[in-house]
């Protein structure tokens, strides 16, 4: 059984078992058991009340966060010459088609985000196997196949994420950084929860967010009060 370290335990004590706090308590709370010597990530965790093995019960979606996630994005655009331009003065880091597929190709991912448009699709679907499991594929429904690539890629840039249930029924996001002041994580947070709520499938019976837990980077988790976030 491994040890509690002397930072786990300042944490754990700042943590009463059994409570959930409100969003007011959970943003500065999480600020208080942070150790890190690091900028660390604020993360939130939705249980849903949803089956992802049913096809009409899948919860996917994207959120602008209001304050972006304190994360600098690496973006990759695979855009035809005529489309260049526009991706390199959105900010994205890396443009180009035929030698970036090669290069993936090769085992390149060395990039968070991939936008690219509908006509070279052709190209990058045979990429599937590589950017599928490392979660890069690009996808209509995340808007990272679009003709508009200088939006879309200012978009992700300011911090447009997107995500995905997964086979547990739970939704994992970064939605800011330990750095940010608590008012900043808290509009984050109920952003994030309120794009979940949109995306509630007609489908899905009885209690639909079960539960909601705040942390950053190595801290025990903060359930939060679900009513405080729709206030």
């Amino acid at each position: 059984m491994s040890r509690l370290t002397k930072n786990k335990k300042l944490a754990l004590a700042k943590i009463e078992g059994g409570r959930v706090y409100s969003i007011d308590e959970a943003t500065q709370l999480v600020k208080e058991i942070t150790f890190t010597k690091f900028d660390a990530s604020v993360d939130l965790d939705v249980r849903l009340g949803v089956d992802p093995r049913k096809a009409n019960q899948m919860v996917r979606g994207v959120v602008a966060l209001p304050h972006g996630t304190g994360k600098e994005v690496k973006v990759l655009a695979l855009v035809s010459p005529d489309k260049e331009e526009e991706a390199k003065s959105a900010g994205a880091d890396f443009v180009g088609l035929d030698d970036y597929v090669e290069k993936i190709k090769g085992g390149w991912t060395d990039v968070d985000v991939i936008i690219t448009m509908p006509s070279v699709m052709g190209k990058i679907g045979a990429l599937g196997k590589i950017l599928g499991p490392r979660g890069l594929m690009p996808n209509p429904k995340s808007g990272t196949v679009t003709m508009e690539i200088g939006k879309a890629i200012t978009e992700v840039k300011q911090g447009k994420i997107d995500f995905k249930v997964d086979k547990f029924g739970i939704v994992h996001a970064s939605i800011g950084k330990v750095s940010f002041a608590p008012e900043k994580i808290k509009e984050n947070v109920r952003e994030f929860i309120n794009v979940i709520h949109k995306l509630k499938p007609s489908s899905a019976k009885g209690t639909y967010v079960k539960s909601v837990y705040l942390s950053s980077t190595m801290s025990p988790g903060i359930q939060l009060d679900t009513k405080s976030l729709l206030d």
